[in-house]
């Protein structure tokens, strides 16, 4: 089933402040978190879906990527962006969302103790596409060096938090006694530290793995782009792992110029080829062609070669090819070559006449763009 669209699942428009999406996420959150609907999975999916909503809208970046490419600007069903996010997920980013430190579980008296779950920190990695594979999509293996818990780590109970992930004090107040909690030192909120670990295993449990990782990259996608895969950044002991973050960057086309969604090629023929006509082989982003060039062909006409450029990461329609008619001028000539242009110099056939032409160069570029 398609997504919703995340400014109609939150009920805000585009131009919503920060605080107004987070007012109408906290609404629904409280609407449908589970303690208030026990067992009841159409509750639970609407709290997901506004979580997701949430952890895009209310990111700076992944909010401009999608309003500009819709779900494909933050990677489409391919596990990318919120996609896939679980209970834990939402409970660990955003339990703090109606303030205070208890999170989703004190406000609603559940069984969360006051325990956040952490998170793993988030790998980026830059990843080099020609063009051929920005416009049809490609499925890419990259090696990603990773933390990770090691086998045969063990962990017992923080002492310091008695495995609750907070440390509590009382502080004096001219309105009396009050209670603040704050993140334990110790084991970082997680309520475990190491009991034992295998000797390649740093003092938290981890070790350092390298692991061969799929990705599915949208076609459409641009330079600078990123893409975030959930669950394959670094692992934390007693947490969740983060997230890896993937920056397109654009390998330049030696033949093919890319222009939004639009490829440009600059396609140079003779002077015979355009006074006579011809049929010419141009390459395009899936293979070679053959173009018809009328007879009479003028220096700077525009051809199209519709459906021909690249897919729109928004959509399922495609950009086109535009083939920029250049008419070579030979710089020397032959004796026998210049007697028989000589004897054209003077003939009213070849004298310029640019009224015949409908249209100027910038009214064409402008039909085109």
């Amino acid at each position: 089933m398609a997504k919703r669209d995340y400014y109609e699942v939150l009920g805000v428009s585009k131009s919503a402040s920060a605080e107004e999406i987070k007012k109408a996420y906290r609404k629904l959150a409280i609407q449908f978190h589970p303690d208030k609907n026990p067992d009841n999975p159409e509750a639970e999916e609407k709290f997901k879906e506004a979580a997701e909503a949430y952890e895009v809208l209310s990111n700076a970046d992944k909010k401009a990527r999608y309003d500009q490419f819709g779900h494909q600007g933050l990677g489409g069903g391919g596990g990318f962006g919120g996609a896939g996010m679980n209970m834990e997920d939402i409970f660990s980013q955003f339990g703090d969302i109606f303030g205070g430190g208890g999170g989703f579980g004190s406000f609603f008296g559940g069984g969360g103790g006051g325990r956040r779950t952490k998170k793993g920190t988030n790998l980026r990695v830059k990843l080099k596409l020609n063009l051929q594979e920005i416009a049809n999509g490609v499925e890419k293996k990259i090696k990603v060096k990773r933390h990770v818990v090691a086998a045969g780590v063990t962990f017992k109970s923080c002492s310091a938090c008695q495995g609750s992930g907070q440390v509590k004090k009382v502080v004096n107040t001219m309105l009396g006694q009050m209670v603040s909690a704050s993140t334990c030192a110790v084991c970082g909120g997680s309520g475990q530290i190491v009991d034992k670990k295998p000797a390649e295993a740093d003092s938290r449990g981890l070790i350092v793995r390298e692991e061969v990782i799929s990705i599915n990259i949208p076609g459409g996608v641009g330079e600078g782009m990123q893409l975030s895969m959930s669950g394959k950044g670094n692992e934390t002991p007693g947490g969740i792992a983060g997230d890896l973050l993937i920056v397109i960057e654009e390998a330049e086309d030696n033949v093919l110029q890319r222009e939004g969604n639009n490829v440009i090629y600059d396609l140079h023929v003779s002077f015979i080829e355009a006074a006579l006509g011809a049929s010419i082989e141009v390459p395009t982003i899936d293979g070679k062609v053959k173009i018809k060039i009328d007879p009479g062909t003028q220096s700077g006409k525009m051809l199209r070669l519709k459906g021909k450029g690249i897919k729109d990461i928004n959509g399922y329609t495609r950009g086109d090819q535009l083939i920029m008619v250049n008419v070579w001028t030979p710089t020397e000539l032959s004796r026998e070559e210049r007697t028989v242009l000589e004897s054209l110099r003077n003939s009213e056939n070849f004298k310029p006449d640019p009224g015949k032409q409908d249209k100027s160069f910038f009214d064409k570029m402008k039909e085109f763009f």
